[in-house]
C-alpha cells in the first residue's frame, strides 16, 4: 500500500486537485495500455503465437519485418510492463490529509 500524506495550510481543496491529477494520469495510462495491448495482439495474431513464446523462442530472423518488427514487438512488451507497474502503484495510493 502507498500512503500519500498531504498537508496544506489552507482548506482550498488541494487533496481534490491531487486526486484529480492522479486520476487523469491513471486514465492516460489506461489508454496507453489499451493501445499497447492492441499492437501486441496484432503481432500475436499475425504470427499465431503468444508474446511469451515470442520472447522465449523468436529472433529477428523469424519475423517477416526482421529487426524492425522484433524491436517493435519487444518494445511494446516492455512498455506494457512499465505501464502496468505504474498503474498498479497509482491505484494503490491511499490519501491521508492533515
Amino acid at each position: 500500500m502507498i500512503k500519500l500524506h498531504i498537508q496544506s495550510d489552507t482548506k482550498d481543496g488541494v487533496v481534490d486537485v491531487i486526486k484529480n491529477a492522479v486520476s487523469a494520469e491513471i486514465k492516460r495510462l489506461e489508454i496507453g495500455l489499451y493501445k499497447t495491448n492492441k499492437q501486441i495482439e496484432k503481432y500475436e495474431t499475425e504470427y499465431n503465437i503468444t508474446s511469451e513464446v515470442f520472447q522465449k523462442k523468436y529472433g529477428a530472423e523469424n519475423l517477416k519485418g526482421g529487426d524492425r518488427e522484433y524491436i517493435e514487438w519487444a518494445g511494446e512488451l516492455k512498455i506494457r510492463e512499465k505501464i502496468t507497474e505504474d498503474l498498479r502503484k497509482l491505484k494503490e495510493i491511499e490519501y491521508v490529509a492533515h
